[in-house]
């Protein structure tokens, strides 16, 4: 038998990091299948010794019968190609927003919530989520949640490679393509559209999507998202009110103890996660515990992860390594 495994989107900043971390990471596979749209088919990628050469999503490409495929080709590719991939027997792990709220297909991160496939479409969550609910989830084991707030501040390359742009040429007065306003030395409270209620579409998708994938429909949450001046990696501020009563040492040891985030909390030496230190990097980064004086039983969490690998390309090929494992493909 033959796995056959595709990714859709193989030449954008994200596909390329997916590739990275399948040969890092040696995920197994006998076919390997590069797509990305018609303006970049054609492009010779360099893969594990080989050269591949990628081809155009078209239609008739996405009924040939693939076992996986990793979509990260934006939102309408995915809304318009998933379907006909798990139409044709392929279990599909789509990086856009897509399919995050849609009933019956599973918004999964692995260290805290396994798929149940009713559908073969498997949705990676936002970036900013991601990284916050790592974390939340041994909160959530260990004493409950009430209610979360966060305040992100958000890499350039999480609008991709104009983002990057729109940084380093702002540097020059160039005037900004991928933003409303520059985004060197600045600070946009924008990301995504607005709705009608003033919150951003990136704001009601941390919502959205901590409260699915924490399966708490009811947890009070909210959320202002920033984009800032940095390369990569996305640093959030969380706001977390607790049902059981905590301490700050607690929640240290909880952190200290659990295999799923790396701890950095020594203030009186200046140590605290940092954006530059998680580029590049697999873990997920909290600190600066502290308890909120002004609530009863919220403390507060700061926490840093690289945005186009656990927030996005590492979660998306641990899905896959999840699902194989379900499948007992070795």
């Amino acid at each position: 038998y033959m796995t056959r495994l595709a990714i859709a989107g193989a030449t954008g900043l994200v596909g390329r990091k997916m590739l990275e971390t399948i040969d890092r990471k040696e995920i197994p596979f006998d076919e390997l299948v590069l797509f990305s749209s018609a303006r970049s088919a054609g492009q010779q990628v360099e893969f594990q010794g080989q050269t591949y050469t990628v081809r155009e999503l078209t239609e008739d490409a996405a009924k040939e019968s693939f076992d996986y495929v990793l979509m990260s080709a934006g939102g309408s590719t995915s809304e318009h190609f998933s379907p006909i991939f798990e139409e044709s027997g392929a279990i599909v792990i789509d990086n856009s927003s897509q399919w995050r709220m849609t009933e019956g297909i599973d918004l999964i991160v692995p260290e805290v919530n396994e798929p149940k496939l009713d559908r073969k479409i498997i949705a990676n969550p936002n970036c900013s989520t991601i990284q916050s609910v790592v974390p939340l989830k041994p909160l959530q084991e260990t004493y409950g949640l009430k209610r979360v707030a966060y305040t992100t501040y958000q890499a350039v390359s999480g609008s991709g490679v104009k983002g990057k742009a729109d940084l380093a040429e702002g540097a020059n007065g160039k005037a900004p393509e991928a933003y409303p306003h520059p985004i060197y030395n600045n600070v946009l409270p924008h990301i995504d559209s607005f709705l009608e209620d003033g919150y951003t579409k990136e704001e009601q998708k941390m919502i959205d999507e901590t409260r699915k994938i924490l399966n708490l429909d009811d947890l009070k949450v909210t959320a202002t998202c920033v984009r800032v001046p940095v390369q990569d990696s996305h640093s959030v501020h969380m706001s977390v009110t607790l049902e059981k009563e905590a301490t700050v040492e607690a929640i240290q040891a909880l952190f200290e103890n659990d295999d799923r985030v790396v701890l950095v909390d020594n203030p009186q030496n200046n140590e605290y996660p940092l954006a530059i230190h998680s580029t590049d990097k697999d873990e997920i980064f909290v600190g600066r515990i502290r308890r909120d004086d002004s609530l009863d039983n919220t403390f507060h969490v700061w926490c840093t992860s690289d945005n186009l690998m656990k927030g996005a390309a590492l979660n998306a090929v641990q899905i896959l390594e999840q699902v194989m494992s379900l499948k007992g493909v070795k």
